[in-house]
């Protein structure tokens, strides 16, 4: 039987402000071809400098990852000549990357599995080429842009186990706050190295490699059509040939774009122009003691508070909606998450906008809570309320008295509502003695439709079956 053997390869951009060896600023939204210097363009005679917020950034990555980290590290020469490269070399970590023999842990059938890290290297980023036609373009704004490329080892069996790592991968990079780590926008890259062996065996098989692959979700497609694509043609008898394709997401297949019939041969020697590096004990220190709280810990923080499964995760897959969580949850956590993934999300949604680009802030959002907390307005009210705060810096008491908002809780008025609901519906009393609990849900409606949707709903039902009680 031929079982799969996955290796997956993710290069991710580091937010720092400037580039990894040159000052230009590190923007992805700038104008084409504004962020470049000489440096960039591989000038001769000018010399790199490395970029120290580049470096804590790539050991706090090796940290997380659980890396061995590296003290004594130099960079390398990585030579090939294509358009996209300016000095006709990358500047990389072949032989000392700055972590190696890390993992990430995966579950996978309710069982604990890790996805070993072979290693973790930085390196410079190529332009940008733009295809128009048949002619070629290239930004040079992603030149020297610093990348970590983080390298598993084929230790991946299932196109589900490798969607599961990057998932777990690309959580723990964005809320480490070194990347955006943006597929769409090439801030996270990936390709994925695929081959067959009889089951049992410790001989791998040819391993294509797959690139250009535009999601998380696509990663899963492409290996898995690669995975059918390879079983076929061995099982007819052929022999698979060591290629780079691409995924086509138009008809999620993968194309064939060149054959390898000898290696690479990129002639690697130490970089000349970069001094080599020794981490001192503080920059190790300091990075471990920078690390933000990370998703897991977040999960098992909101599990305690109360918090269902469908929210938590909602939660941690919109980081801005988590941010503003953490800023909130003190007051009442369940109201806030049910708020935030329901009504604020959909909010974002339908109008294709940013949580930053709302009007809501934390004062107003603590002050909705209370009110709700208070019985001072209903659920209901409360999303009314919330749905102009997202459009407008007001207060909330000031919305609640223009829109004539504020729950009726004197006791004795809303005792005269409930007999006269009483008194006007003896069909659904009757009911209600029978042991029909639609009868008590049917006198609360009326009750307030009678007071306009006024009446403070806890108050009410307690008035209303301790009166039912009586009769």
């Amino acid at each position: 039987m031929l079982v799969p053997t996955i290796g997956v390869e993710v290069h991710v951009e580091l937010k720092s402000k400037t580039k990894i060896f040159s000052p230009s600023l590190n923007d992805f939204n700038s104008a084409v071809n504004s962020n470049v210097n000489v440096i960039d363009l591989g000038y001769p005679g000018v010399l790199p400098r490395l970029n120290k917020e580049a470096v804590l950034m790539a050991l706090k990555a090796a940290i997380v990852l659980n890396c061995e980290i590296t003290r004594h590290m130099h960079f390398d020469r990585k030579n090939y000549f294509y358009p996209d490269l300016p000095k006709g070399y990358q500047i990389t970590q072949a032989r000392t990357p700055i972590g190696h023999d890390g993992y990430v842990e995966i579950e996978i059938d309710g069982k604990i599995k890790k996805i070993e890290i072979e290693r973790i290297h930085m390196e410079e980023d190529t332009c940008k080429s733009i295809h128009v036609g048949k002619e070629t373009l290239l930004n040079y704004n992603r030149a020297g842009v610093p990348l970590i490329e983080i390298v598993t080892k084929p230790v991946i069996s299932s196109s589900k186990e490798a969607v599961l790592y990057l998932e777990a991968l690309r959580e723990k990079l964005l809320y480490l706050g070194i990347s955006d780590v943006k597929i769409e926008e090439g801030s996270m890259r990936c390709d994925a190295n695929i081959s067959l062996k009889e089951e049992g065996s410790s001989i791998l098989g040819t391993k294509t490699e797959i690139k250009n692959i535009g999601s998380i979700r696509n990663v899963g497609v492409s290996i898995d059509y690669e995975i059918n694509r390879q079983k076929e043609i061995l099982e007819n008898g052929g022999v698979i040939k060591e290629e780079t394709r691409r995924f086509d997401d138009k008809t999620n297949t993968t194309v064939l774009m060149r054959v390898k019939e000898t290696g690479n041969d990129y002639r690697y020697f130490p970089e000349p122009d970069i001094p080599y590096l020794t981490l001192p004990e503080e920059w190790i220190i300091k990075a471990r003691k920078s690390i933000p709280v990370l998703p897991e810990e977040l999960r098992k923080k909101y599990r305690e508070m109360g918090l269902n499964t469908n929210s938590i995760e909602t939660l941690l897959s919109n980081k801005p909606l988590c941010d503003f969580f953490e800023n909130v949850s003190k007051f009442d956590a369940v109201t806030a998450a049910n708020l935030l993934t329901g009504e604020v999300l959909s909010y974002l949604n339908k109008n294709h906008l940013s949580f930053k680009e709302t009007k809501l802030n934390k004062e107003n959002f603590l002050s909705l809570l209370s009110f709700l907390k208070e019985g001072k307005i209903s659920s209901k009210q409360g999303k009314e309320v919330l749905a102009i705060l997202l459009e407008q810096d007001k207060k909330v008491e000031d919305i609640i008295q223009d829109m004539g908002m504020e729950q009726i809780s004197d006791a004795s008025f809303l005792q005269q509502i409930v007999l006269k609901v009483i008194e006007n519906n003896p069909e659904s009393v009757e009911d209600y003695k029978n042991g029909k609990d639609r009868a008590i849900k049917f006198l609360m409606g009326q009750i307030m439709k009678e007071s306009k949707g006024k009446a403070n709903p806890k108050q009410v039902d307690e008035l209303l079956k301790n009166t039912l009680q009586t009769l």
